[in-house]
């Protein structure tokens, strides 16, 4: 499927700018969720992928081409397909940080770009380069100490439901990126139909588990907007982009910055304080990445 990368070798910058758009815009999901107040997981998640939805549309309509490749089942297979990988991902997220300690739950959760790196170079080259294996380590090694740490200071909570929709998360988003990259299924001009169509299935999921409530406040709303058409909208759009490049199986493993740049914009909104382990994740993200995208 990717055999065509092998044959370049220069570093894809355009690329590893769509990819840093998208990891910036993901470090601001904890930074949102606290603004987003006490919403019910599904509810907020059926509201952040319908901002997304409506916010990507535009951008989507500019990327279409002229000649379809699919047929209207195909194409519905397609959609459906990418919104169950979205509603999945982004539903058992939020669903997993109201379960189980944040710190343990997002330690989990930042696995996915180990599943996906991994995964891709194994299409690609039907073997794990030592790179590979020990540029993973380096850079999920970064993101570990800074959660870790703090799961043993609260201890083994038991909370493992949480546990598991977080591990459930990183796999969804491990293969809708593997997806992505799939030429036929054009997940970037398709993107607002899937987060449409994950809003609805996370939203009826909602209603049948979590009842009615009452409306939330202007705030919360607004959070919300912000919490879709950014990490949910443009930042799969970004991300859909990264994937489109000839060397996307070097990326993945620049995601392993999510974390250390969301524990640096809580710190600076005075939400966490400040901690000697961050300038050390980071070098450790950066080292890893460096080292897992040598040939």
């Amino acid at each position: 499927m990717l055999g065509h990368t092998l044959g370049v070798s220069r570093f894809p910058w355009p690329g590893a700018g769509a990819a840093g758009l998208a990891i910036i815009l993901w470090a601001l999901v904890p930074l949102l969720m606290i603004a987003a107040g006490e919403l019910p997981p599904l509810r907020l998640s059926a509201m952040a992928l319908l901002a997304g939805a409506l916010g990507t549309l535009p951008m989507a309509r500019s990327r279409r081409r002229a000649a379809a490749t699919h047929s209207r089942v195909q194409g519905g297979a397609i959609n459906l397909l990418g919104a169950l990988l979205m509603a999945g991902a982004v539903g058992a997220c939020f669903a997993a940080f109201s379960l189980a300690p944040p710190a343990e739950a997002a330690l989990i959760t930042y696995t996915w770009p180990v599943i996906f790196l991994l995964a891709s170079r194994w299409l690609v080259l039907r073997r794990l380069p030592l790179a590979t294996l020990g540029g993973a380590l380096l850079a999920f090694s970064g993101a570990a100490l800074l959660v870790v740490p703090q799961a043993l200071t609260g201890g083994i909570s038991g909370a493992w439901g949480g546990y598991l929709l977080a591990f459930g998360t990183a796999l969804c988003w491990a293969l809708f990126s593997l997806a992505s990259q799939v030429p036929g299924f054009r997940f970037g001009e398709r993107m607002p139909h899937m987060l449409l169509i994950a809003s609805v299935m996370t939203g009826v999921a909602s209603l049948a588990l979590e009842g009615v409530s009452e409306l939330p406040s202007s705030r919360e709303l607004l959070a919300t907007a912000a919490l879709g058409l950014g990490p949910y909208g443009i930042a799969m759009l970004a991300w859909d982009r990264a994937l489109g490049d000839p060397q996307a199986h070097r990326l993945g493993n620049l995601a392993h910055a999510v974390p250390v740049l969301a524990t640096l914009f809580l710190v600076i909104a005075g939400v966490a304080s400040p901690d000697w382990r961050l300038p050390l994740a980071a070098g450790l993200v950066l080292w890893g990445s460096y080292t897992a995208s040598t040939r």
